[in-house]
């Protein structure tokens, strides 16, 4: 394949080159003028024209030399003055995922438990499902507000005040976090499919595994929030986010939405099998206006031989046959392998215990002991001695505080519960061996490698893994990568450099909220006391200086690429706001998140343009705007370059999309 791409690519340029030197360059089928075109190639280029012929650009340069390209039948337009950029690379991005279908959906606002409980009751009442049915609630702000009152105590509390005869499950907007009500809670289903329901009993039994990902009351009793793998107790598709049949009856929308926002090529980040689908009618009717790769997604926790044992040899096999299956597509590949290191940093300080976050950490979790302010809000007045003698004694025996009673009277003694004096380094999304094993067998069989990491003992399990599968195979030229990069040790940032590794930042998360920052700050440094910016961010601390490293990674010589993990947080991929976050590392008037780790305006281009683009092994065709290229770019609105220039890059985050072109046609044009 990549051959014969790069054969037209070649003829394209002899063909510009001879007509240029014979004086009588054959007639473009555009030719745009009166531009600002970045092309994003290795000189970092501005051009004033570009001429297309075909789905190729055959001319960068002078609106004087765009004449030439100019014939009878030639569509020439004005670009006034505005930027053009190659077409956005998102290389992180749950793309069927994006679509915003009419469902019941918080779409991300922070509501109190109360007001989360009349939603839902309200969705019920509008989408009518029958007693017994399950109703899922979209888009749901973990982090943010969630105020508990007297009637309404816990999440399982909300949603059971909402409805007791229909389930109910809440879907984090991070795709990590989910709350049910009683109903759901009760049909949480055993290894041999036997309903047994998820309870206090049932904790300390069968699903003793999932422990660590159930909230639970002062008596031990889930409390509604489930997390991670144990949703799938309840309910096994709790990672699909939309109904992939209404997809399914009209898939052009998202390649048409992704366009929209100035998209033209994207890693699908977990491919699952029931969403290929999507794309093969995509291909079958030709309405794929993107080049994709797919990060196929298979669960070794849960791919089992009949003996217990991990199935690697059918993953793998699996695996290659999807890649075989669109080895031959111009547009989509199938090259990737997604593996979840681990899942999430953030905590519930509401909860009672709060629950601490499951990312797999090189220290043990602070246990931060909380009040409310008079907005209800978390407020952090001190922390558990975890290496007290009373905490000792405490992990010892925490079956003497199993009942309310017990765990109350702990509480009214020392200001916390007895649960908060466990010792926690969160958790490997699989054993460390298992991620090893699984990277290693993918590695031989020729995949890349795309690696969910949070905290920073996933990190360096990711950064082992990728070392050793490099090892047993000699191949240090597969273009894996690492998704996110939260917490990172520093030696380990320069790692991902020594190791030429890719990392998909998500950049809008690189900021400082103070409704976000107390969920993880307090379970990472002790110093962090209060709710405000001020109290949180003490000189020095251990958060500031280890999220989210981007500079320090492409010093070392990591490679910088975008992925907006879209619909976490919200559907919109908005890659104009990841842009000004990664430039400024701030929201709003919030102070900058870790100044020092700011790029750029022309580094996170490239990100978004050839760094993408290589990484998804599709630079031969696309990811710079280059003679003999494919003519994929965008016109925008603002001068991106020059608002980053004149320090006004927080403006970068309004910034639209006027039209974009995919292989030399417009798939997109916004009203103007």
């Amino acid at each position: 394949m990549r051959t014969r791409h790069a054969l037209s690519w070649l003829i394209a340029i002899i063909v510009a080159g001879s007509a240029q030197g014979a004086g009588t360059p054959a007639a473009a089928d555009l030719v745009l003028t009166d531009g600002r075109i970045y092309t994003v190639d290795a000189k970092r280029t501005t051009a004033q024209a570009m001429a297309i012929k075909d789905d190729r650009i055959v001319f960068l340069g002078s609106n004087a030399g765009a004449k030439a390209y100019i014939g009878a039948s030639t569509k020439v337009s004005e670009l006034h003055g505005h930027l053009v950029l190659p077409g956005l690379v998102d290389a992180h991005v749950h793309a069927l995922d994006t679509l915003d279908l009419d469902v019941c959906n918080l779409n991300s606002k922070q509501v109190t438990l109360r007001q989360m409980s009349q939603f839902v009751a309200a969705c019920i009442s509008r989408y009518k499902p029958a007693d017994g049915q399950r109703l899922i609630v979209h888009q749901w702000d973990y982090v943010g507000g969630n105020q508990t009152d007297e009637k309404y105590p816990t999440l399982r509390a909300a949603l059971d005040a909402a409805s007791t005869k229909v389930e109910i499950e809440v879907l984090g907007n991070d795709a990590h976090h989910a709350a049910f009500n009683s109903l759901g809670l009760s049909h949480a289903k055993n290894s041999a499919g036997k309903i047994i329901g998820l309870s206090k009993a049932t904790l300390a039994g069968e699903f003793a595994q999932y422990k660590d990902f159930v909230g639970v009351d002062g008596s031990g009793e889930p409390n509604g929030a489930v997390n991670e793998d144990a949703r799938y107790l309840i309910n096994p598709n709790s990672m699909v986010y939309v109904d992939l049949d209404e997809v399914l009856k009209a898939p052009q929308r998202v390649p048409q939405y992704l366009n929209s926002v100035g998209i033209t090529g994207f890693m699908d980040a977990m491919a699952i099998p029931s969403g290929q689908a999507v794309y093969d009618k995509l291909i079958a009717t030709n309405t794929l206006t993107a080049r994709v790769q797919l990060a196929q997604f298979y669960d070794p926790s849960r791919t089992r031989n009949a003996d217990g044992s991990i199935d690697y040899d059918g993953m793998v096999k699996r695996a290659v046959q999807e890649r075989e299956k669109y080895a031959a597509n111009p547009l989509l590949h199938a090259e990737f392998i997604k593996v979840f290191a681990d899942g999430v940093l953030e905590a519930n300080p509401l909860a009672t215990p709060p629950t601490l976050g499951n990312a797999a950490s090189l220290r043990p979790f602070n246990q931060p002991i909380f009040t409310v302010d008079k907005d209800g809000r978390p407020f952090v007045k001190g922390y558990v001695d975890l290496g007290s003698e009373l905490c000792k004694q405490t992990r010892k025996d925490l079956n003497r505080y199993s009942s309310a009673d017990a765990a109350s009277a702990f509480l009214k003694a020392h200001g916390y519960y007895p649960a908060q004096c466990i010792i926690s380094y969160g958790h490997l999304q699989h054993e460390r061996p298992v991620i090893l094993e699984y990277v290693k067998r993918m590695h031989l069989a020729g995949f890349n490698l795309h690696i969910h990491v949070i905290g920073d003992r996933a990190l360096r399990t990711a950064l082992d893994a990728i070392e050793a599968a490099r090892a047993a195979d000699g191949n240090s030229a597969t273009h894996d990568s690492l998704a996110h990069v939260q917490i990172a040790d520093l030696d380990d940032a320069k790692r991902i450099g020594r190791d030429r590794l890719y990392v998909a930042f998500t950049y809008s998360w690189m900021d400082t909220l103070p409704d976000y920052d107390i969920t993880v700050i307090p379970f990472l440094d002790s110093k962090a006391l209060g709710n405000t910016y001020a109290t949180l961010h003490p000189p020095g601390n251990f958060y500031d200086s280890h999220a989210y490293p981007v500079k320090t990674v492409a010093e070392a010589g990591g490679i910088l690429a975008a992925g907006s993990d879209a619909p976490v947080g919200t559907h919109d991929p908005q890659p104009f706001v990841n842009m000004a976050t990664a430039v400024t590392r701030a929201v709003g008037k919030e102070p900058p998140l870790g100044p020092d780790q700011k790029i750029s305006i022309r580094d996170v281009i490239e990100a978004y343009t050839i760094n993408g683009a290589r990484m998804l092994k599709f630079d031969h065709e696309a990811g710079s705007l280059e003679v003999g290229k494919s003519a994929d770019f965008i016109e925008v609105d603002q001068d991106i370059l020059a608002l980053a220039d004149a320090n006004k890059a927080a403006d970068i985050a309004n910034t639209h999309v006027l039209a974009t072109w995919f292989k030399g046609k417009e798939v997109y044009a916004a009203k103007r």
